[in-house]
């Protein structure tokens, strides 16, 4: 089986920095520090009202970063042209709504097709992989490959709310549907990816999917490295997820 990478998202140190108002704990220092510990790839989402990521952050990262950046990004004007002004290794395209807490959901590809490919089209010709970032759906994965992206991120969010509910009979049928439909994204020649809500508890079902080639693990890591020390937190992310492989 192939080789899993891990995708560190450090959003929400800047969301601790930003709740002071201060210049600290710094997301440049934080994404140093996780490559350190064995992360592939740094993840950022710089949202629309940037209640956390800063333009100046993207700026650091991108002069600064060994690791190959992954750009979160709404399919906005302004948001392309960040993209394409700093090039990253990746940028993947979310859904974004203002008084959403964090992403909801996946993106509606297949009702959006014509703006969707002709919005990727630049950044792909830029030298960025094109990634989206949607629900473990037949149509919105055709509509995604269909459209030239080169990644899908499948959202796991629904599978780890089933499974901190305690609702098991659902969070196994919804791993089941992540398994088919990784399945089938791999067959349309897209690779695949997988994130949101997963925890050391979670994780391992989801890094066991053979066509799954990267996790992308934010929130929970920055809350265990309160306790743990960020290092120490993303190594044991790491242990689990080559022992689920």
């Amino acid at each position: 089986m192939e080789s899993l990478r891990l995708g560190v998202n450090i959003d929400h140190v800047a969301t601790v920095r930003n709740a002071r108002g201060s210049a600290y704990p710094d997301p440049v220092r934080a994404a140093k520090l996780a490559e350190e510990a064995g992360a592939d790839g740094i993840t950022a989402h710089l949202r629309e009202d940037r209640r956390h990521i800063s333009d100046d952050d993207i700026e650091r990262l991108s002069a600064e970063l060994t690791l190959p950046l992954n750009f979160e990004m709404a399919a906005t004007e302004e948001m392309q042209a960040i993209a394409l002004r700093h090039r990253p290794h990746a940028v993947c395209i979310v859904p974004e709504k203002r008084e959403e807490r964090t992403t909801e959901g996946g993106l509606e590809v297949a009702r959006d097709e014509n703006r969707l490919a002709h919005f990727i089209a630049p950044l792909a010709e830029a030298g960025s992989r094109v990634s989206i970032f949607i629900a473990a759906d037949r149509p919105q994965i055709e509509a995604a490959a269909r459209i030239g992206a080169a990644v899908v991120e499948l959202h796991t969010g629904a599978y780890c709310d089933l499974h901190a509910e305690g609702r098991f009979d659902e969070r196994d049928a919804e791993l089941e549907r992540l398994r088919e439909m990784a399945q089938f994204a791999h067959s349309l020649g897209l690779e695949v990816h997988a994130g949101h809500g997963l925890t050391y508890d979670t994780v391992g079902p989801i890094a066991a999917l053979p066509e799954v080639r990267e996790l992308n693990i934010g929130h929970f890591l920055i809350g265990e490295a309160i306790f743990l020390g960020l290092g120490p937190a993303i190594a044991e992310m790491r242990r689990l997820m080559e022992a689920a492989r």
